[in-house]
């Protein structure tokens, strides 16, 4: 849903079609599939494509289990991230009527429970079940909940007035969402997510957590350092990576703009701590204000801004987003990052960091695309001055 607004289902469809073909040339005997309730009699384009999906799974060659879930809570998800920004950053929310729609949460821990626990499992063999937690709750009442839990007071007004795209553009510029994301996320808010009743709990022993209990452990998996992934991580989460990352690990040399600086590091171990550390909550040590500048410019002209922040506050691994940042290659044991520009440019911008016996190299390298490219260089060459010298004295002190 974040790659376009039009055109996922049949990306959706081909994809569960090359799937099937696959798995009917092995052994598997059985495909579990996660899907979202599907019950209303007007679905939004993105259930739509969920229940096509399952559809299209469906095989004589093996058996294929359906789980369909609303709202998953857990820290990682996007709908948990979107309900965190919201709650977190607004005392007072003016929000659409959707907010009054009505769904049944679930802990992420559960809905795992549910997936592992029927693998091999016959009685679940070629059978769709709804799975959801024990409360019915609108997303007004989440929202408030969830304040509750974080110890905050929050106070919401629905207003009848506000269409789907500016409910779109509130989440886009209040929230760590992509605006594609947003405006299939609203599609989908307006459609009540109740399950059927069933025997899986029972057949499972999985007995759901509520809503507020649903919250409490995915902070306490955020207060660990432990969240294993996130959806912002995925590639297509800004739009401008759409292949390999591998792809984009040679630097270019030739036809390239670059800012290339070195220092003396007083302690290796330090400084590769701090790179390793950098961006999201930790800031870029220097220069924070021009950061959160470009941040927000970029967001202005439909970027992704710095709101993916990272998803791990000390560790870095190729692949992971880092504010609009891609790390590309992360090797600590060699002293070594390279980052790729995820924001809005007229060309290509990579960032790299490496120790050499000492001596700490900062390498911005700019590829850029036509006259425009080459403007946006010598516009920005002064802030670079002042923001890569900041920077690297920071690191290496």
């Amino acid at each position: 849903m974040s790659n376009t607004s039009n055109d996922f289902k049949s990306l959706e469809e081909e994809c569960a079609i090359n799937f099937k073909v696959a798995l009917e040339n092995t052994q598997v005997q059985q495909v579990i599939y996660l899907s979202g309730i599907t019950n209303d009699e007007n679905l939004s384009k993105h259930l739509k494509s969920r229940q096509n999906v399952e559809f299209t799974l469906a095989s004589k060659k093996y058996a294929l289990t359906v789980f369909k879930a609303g709202i998953i809570v857990g820290s990682g998800s996007s709908s948990f991230e979107i309900i965190r920004d919201l709650v977190e950053k607004l005392p007072f929310m003016i929000t659409p009527k959707w907010l009054n729609t009505k769904t049944q949460p679930l802990a992420i821990r559960d809905v795992l429970a549910f997936l592992s626990k029927s693998a091999g499992n016959k009685q679940t063999y070629n059978q769709s079940y709804d799975i959801f937690g024990p409360e019915v709750l609108t997303y007004k009442q989440m929202l408030l909940q969830f304040a509750e839990v974080r110890g905050l007071k929050r106070y919401i007004v629905t207003v009848p007035i506000m269409t789907a795209k500016l409910s779109s553009y509130w989440l886009y510029f209040v929230t760590s969402t992509s605006y594609k994301l947003a405006s299939n996320l609203v599609d989908s808010m307006g459609v009540e997510i109740i399950g059927k009743p069933s025997e899986i709990n029972s057949i499972l022993q999985v007995k759901p957590l509520s809503y507020k209990e649903a919250v409490s452990l995915a902070f306490e998996k955020i207060e660990q350092n432990s969240i294993l992934s996130s959806w912002k991580d995925s590639l297509i989460s800004s739009g401008r990576l759409q292949s390999n990352i591998h792809k984009y690990i040679n630097v270019p040399k030739y036809g390239c703009f670059k800012d290339y600086k070195e220092r003396k590091v007083n302690n290796s171990k330090k400084t590769i701590d701090k790179i390793w550390a950098i961006g999201g909550e930790n800031g870029w040590y220097y220069g924070n204000f021009l950061w959160r500048l470009r941040g927000y410019l970029d967001k202005l002209f439909g970027g992704i801004g710095l709101r993916r922040g990272r998803t791990n506050t000390t560790e870095l691994h190729a692949g992971d987003a880092l504010d609009f940042w891609r790390v590309i290659y992360a090797d600590k044991e060699n002293q070594k990052l390279l980052l790729y520009a995820e924001m809005k440019l007229p060309g290509e911008a990579w960032l790299e960091f490496k120790i050499e016996n000492d001596i700490l190299k900062q390498t911005a390298t700019f590829r850029p695309k036509g006259l425009l490219g080459r403007l946006y260089w010598y516009s920005v060459l002064p802030f670079h001055g002042i923001i890569f010298n900041g920077l690297i004295k920071k690191l290496s002190d």
